[in-house]
């Protein structure tokens, strides 16, 4: 089941199931989101849900509806996205644990078929003795980071970077380790089918060395686009 969090500057207000084939927004009483803002129009957006998917259409607005940041007239809702309306938020959060599982299993390299080898070297060689020293001691108290994949089947899914070592990618395809360190969040090449293969941060090859990473970055390994988010 999908569910919409209306927030206002980070503090939440509300939940909302969506158990029903359509949600108005808007200032008015009528609507099933109410918000009670000037900057919000009277019946300001619609969501229908058909099936598994949901569609936000805009209702032609006064200061229009907005996700992830951009004006749209109508928007396929995907998990993660982000609605705004006046001042206010409405994140679209989809409770589908089985394809949040499906996506860590393509993408996240579990322990047990890590290629330890390859990836300590890839530390050594990038100069990343303090990401081993994190791996071995526990990861220091840093800003919690994810990375939200941007394209292709799972886009709108979230990876919390909790452990020391994450990672990442397609076995003899491209593969990547992301860091937990003192200074931050580190991405280190670590194989791929191509000794020149590198992955890309916001559209350049990260190279041999390691790389930290800044808020909003946008990755691209082994054919999957995910941002990189801290806070």
């Amino acid at each position: 089941m999908a569910r919409l969090i209306l927030s206002l500057d980070g503090a939440v207000l509300a939940e909302y199931n969506m158990n029903k084939e359509r949600y108005t927004i808007g200032r008015l009483p009528d609507n099933d989101i109410r918000i009670d803002n000037p900057a919000v129009s009277g019946h300001h957006s619609l969501i229908i849900n058909i099936l598994n998917d949901s569609f936000l259409e805009d209702l032609n607005s006064t200061n229009g509806t907005y996700v992830n940041g951009k004006l749209i007239k109508k928007h396929a809702l995907q998990h993660g996205d982000v609605i705004t309306a006046g001042h206010h938020q409405l994140r679209f959060v989809e409770d589908d644990e089985a394809q949040q599982d499906e996506f860590e299993k393509t993408m996240v390299i579990q322990p047990s078929l890590r290629p330890v080898d390859k990836v300590r070297a890839a530390l050594s060689d990038a100069g990343a003795t303090g990401a081993r020293r994190t791996l071995g001691n526990g990861a220091p108290p840093i800003k919690k980071a994810k990375l939200q994949v941007l394209s292709g089947a799972f886009a709108g899914r979230e990876l919390e970077l909790t452990k020391a070592l994450t990672t990442l990618g397609r076995p003899g395809v491209q593969v990547a380790a992301i860091t937990r360190r003192s200074e931050g969040y580190f991405i280190v090449h670590v194989d791929a089918d191509g000794q020149e293969n590198f992955p890309l941060v916001n559209g350049a090859p990260i190279g041999a060395q390691a790389r930290k990473l800044m808020d909003n970055d946008v990755i691209q390994l082994a054919g999957v686009k995910m941002g990189f988010f801290e806070g």
